[in-house]
């Protein structure tokens, strides 16, 4: 596989986490987890970022800044989150510099058409005040007519080569370094110059997709995962599943880190949000499971079946279901399982 491990966090099974400082037991050595992965490309993009989806503007900021302190350099962000100018404020204040800071954003479903991906990147690019994204990603799998609302193309639908066409110019002119899908399974026939670096995709607790987890190894594709914790409505439940709950026990650690945890070491970068600065420090410290413990958490959350956290292709009023209908694409990859 292309994804190689860079970097460690190691913890013992007898040690409590200590936010911030090494941990050192007395027994059973675990192994360690990745802080980054290695693409095609030869970046490492880190292993934990902050998402900034659905953090107001007014907030985003400070838990940019106090993601950064903490030790992030990883931000997920995107064009359609209407806060990529208060993220780039805040990097600018961080004084982290820019090149030690991962910034992902995305393209939205009424710029595919090749003429406007690029004045779109550019948006993005003048608001966070840089001149480059290391990663820059299909939001959806779905074409909107420019201006509209929400009203479907479908030629760009149905073949989004022509928009991936484009994303690779970007690449060549440096102003991105990755590019990538999200919630996207299948991409073109067509022959690519650069193949999807990740794919981004709900997986939790309670979806969490190890077809398609092992499907995406099989074919060198990492997965990041956003709502890792579940819906917004679901991290209460998820924090209290009983499981989850005796890990945290027995490692010391929260059920919060216990679940990030769980994700890094499935082989996806997680993408945890808050805007709330303890919980933005909490979830930065992730920690291998014990195999036991690990296999524990992994059956628990495969032993029910899936719930998915988002899904707007009604409200979008969609002909089909982007999870489960592709809507004519060809697959770039065969056999891909949905997403």
């Amino acid at each position: 596989m292309y994804v190689s491990y860079i970097g460690v966090r190691t913890f013992t099974r007898t040690a409590k986490l200590r936010l911030g400082t090494p941990c050192h037991g007395a027994r059973r050595n675990i192994s360690s987890l990745p802080t980054h992965y290695t693409l095609p490309s030869g970046d490492k993009i880190p292993s934990v970022a902050l998402g900034v989806w659905q953090a107001d503007k007014g907030e985003v900021g400070e838990a940019v800044k106090t993601a950064l302190k903490a030790g992030y350099r990883h931000i997920d962000g995107a064009w359609a989150y209407r806060n990529e100018e208060e993220v780039g404020q805040a990097l600018r204040e961080s004084g982290v510099p820019r090149e030690q800071v991962w910034l992902t954003s995305k393209l939205w479903n009424t710029f595919h058409a090749p003429e406007d991906v690029e004045p779109a990147l550019d948006e993005s690019l003048q608001k966070l005040g840089t001149d480059y994204l290391d990663l820059y990603l299909i939001h959806w799998p779905v074409a909107f007519k420019k201006g509209s609302n929400n009203v479907l193309d479908e030629e760009l639908t149905a073949n989004p080569y022509p928009t991936w066409k484009k994303l690779e110019e970007m690449v060549d002119k440096g102003k991105v370094r990755n590019i990538g899908v999200s919630k996207l399974r299948n991409l073109t026939a067509n022959p690519l110059k650069h193949k999807p670096a990740v794919n981004q995709v709900e997986l939790n607790f309670w979806n969490p997709q190890p077809e398609l987890l092992k499907w995406a190894k099989e074919n060198n594709l990492l997965l990041e995962a956003y709502s890792p914790l579940g819906s917004n409505k679901q991290v209460k439940e998820t924090l209290q599943v009983p499981e989850i709950q005796a890990i945290a026990k027995e490692l010391g650690i929260t059920p919060a880190q216990a679940v990030i945890s769980w994700h890094v070491q499935r082989g996806t970068i997680v993408l945890p949000k808050s805007v709330t600065p303890s919980r933005v420090v909490e979830n930065y410290h992730v920690v291998k499971l014990p195999e036991d413990l690990f296999n524990k958490l992994e059956k628990a959350a495969t032993s029910h079946p899936p719930q998915r956290v988002v899904n707007p292709s009604k409200n979008w009023g969609l002909p089909f279901d982007v999870f489960e209908d592709d809507g004519g694409v060809i697959g770039w990859r065969s056999g891909a399982p949905p997403v």
